[in-house]
């Protein structure tokens, strides 16, 4: 009985052991399961994404050249386009460079307060015409009065000096007659010629200080009176230029109260670039215009060329003298100045209309025909030199002999400018 009962339990602990078994074979495998289908989802995800950049990189369209052009044979005979080998031709050397007219210097008055004072007197107003010795502004200030006092004293030495010399020129005179006469001695006759050329170089010195004190006062603007005043007159005729003085304020010697200037001479400056420098010479001619007068050209004669270059902005400075007898010209002006040098030099020339504006340069096209009787235009940025006729020089960008577009380079700039606009996408 106990035998059967203990094989009765342990079937029951077997049986008990195969379902655990099998429950936990049974979970493995679901969650296995699960994980492959997880994966599988995953490896679909990273391939789609794949998929859909590489969509994305084969729809981005390139960006658009915009420096050449190919266009069939149909476009170019629609267009109407038409190239030729760039000719040479004879151009002077020139330059068009900007300028400033200033005033001239030479021919201008800065004035400026001779001593430290206060301005009690402002007479005139920027563009005022005045005359040589017209007063313009007035101050006071201690140092005129200490001048105009040193005149005073100088005035009243060189009266009482005087008197001695006239004093003792009399009593030499007297003596010398007495001498004759035998009626003093010989010392006494001496003695009266050493007061007299002592009083007469007394009167000298007197007459020195004089000078000096009025010549200090002069320079002051220092009148007559003690008043302690200063005044400043216009040293030539002109208009006024600038006005700095200001009535009641208190100023210090040099600084600047007003300027005057001859408007009928002006300078043009101008900062030559140096690939230009030989341009230039004393004497020679600078034709040049202002915005004021669009249709005016104007005349300078150069009166000086710097002697070295600006090291910061490697430019020379050139000035020359315009004769304004109109008076039409302001000074600080801006002016575009043309000069030529002397001779000629070969260059490639082309039709004006060869030469277009294009992203704020000036450009050719450069043609580059193709066997199927198209061909591929390319941009190429130049400089340009004076202008004869229907044709204009080109002075750097160009080769002679390189195929041109002579006719026909606007369209080929509208097409280029249109292809290089970007596609609206909706």
């Amino acid at each position: 009985m106990r035998r059967a009962t203990a094989n009765r339990r342990a079937e029951s602990r077997t049986r008990m052991t195969a379902a655990s078994v099998t429950i936990a074979l049974l979970i493995a495998g679901a969650s296995c399961s699960r994980k492959t289908e997880k994966s599988s989802e995953a490896t679909s995800d990273s391939t789609a994404a794949m998929k859909g950049m590489a969509m994305d990189t084969a729809a981005k369209p390139t960006a658009p050249d915009s420096s050449s052009l190919t266009l069939t044979a149909a476009q170019i005979e629609h267009g109407k386009i038409q190239w030729a080998p760039a000719a040479l031709g004879q151009s002077s050397t020139s330059a068009v460079i900007p300028g400033t007219i200033i005033p001239n210097e030479n021919r201008t008055a800065r004035l400026s307060a001779p001593a430290e004072g206060r301005v009690t007197t402002v007479r005139v107003q920027p563009g005022d015409r005045v005359g040589r010795g017209q007063v313009l502004v007035t101050l006071v200030g201690p140092g005129a009065g200490s001048a105009q006092s040193d005149v005073s004293k100088a005035a009243s030495q060189v009266v009482a000096m005087r008197a001695q010399a006239g004093y003792a020129r009399a009593a030499r005179d007297r003596a010398e007659r007495l001498l004759t006469l035998k009626a003093i001695p010989k010392q006494d006759y001496e003695r009266a010629i050493a007061d007299d050329e002592s009083a007469q170089a007394s009167l000298s010195q007197a007459l020195a200080e004089q000078r000096r004190a009025i010549s200090s006062a002069e320079q002051l603007g220092a009148g007559a009176s003690a008043a302690g005043e200063m005044v400043l007159r216009s040293p030539l005729s002109g208009v006024v230029l600038s006005r700095e003085a200001q009535p009641g304020s208190v100023v210090a010697a040099g600084t600047q109260l007003v300027s005057v200037t001859d408007p009928g001479s002006l300078w043009l400056q101008v900062n030559a670039p140096e690939k230009f420098a030989s341009l230039f010479r004393v004497d020679g001619i600078l034709r040049f215009f202002v915005p004021a007068y669009p249709a005016d050209r104007f005349d300078a004669r150069v009166t000086a060329v710097g002697a070295a270059l600006d090291p910061a902005s490697r430019t020379l400075l050139v000035r020359a003298t315009i004769l304004n007898g109109n008076q039409k010209l302001k000074p600080e002006m801006l002016a575009t100045v043309s000069v030529e040098g002397e001779g000629a030099s070969a260059v490639p020339v082309v039709p004006d209309g060869a030469v277009q504006l294009l992203d704020g340069r000036l450009v050719v096209f450069i043609a580059k025909p193709n066997s199927a009787s198209g061909a591929t235009f390319v941009r190429r940025s130049v400089e340009i030199g004076p202008r004869t006729g229907p044709t204009v020089a080109v002075t750097q960008g160009l080769a002679a002999g390189e195929l041109v577009v002579t006719v026909g380079a606007f369209s080929v700039k509208a097409e280029l400018q249109k292809r290089s606009m970007p596609d609206m996408e909706m």
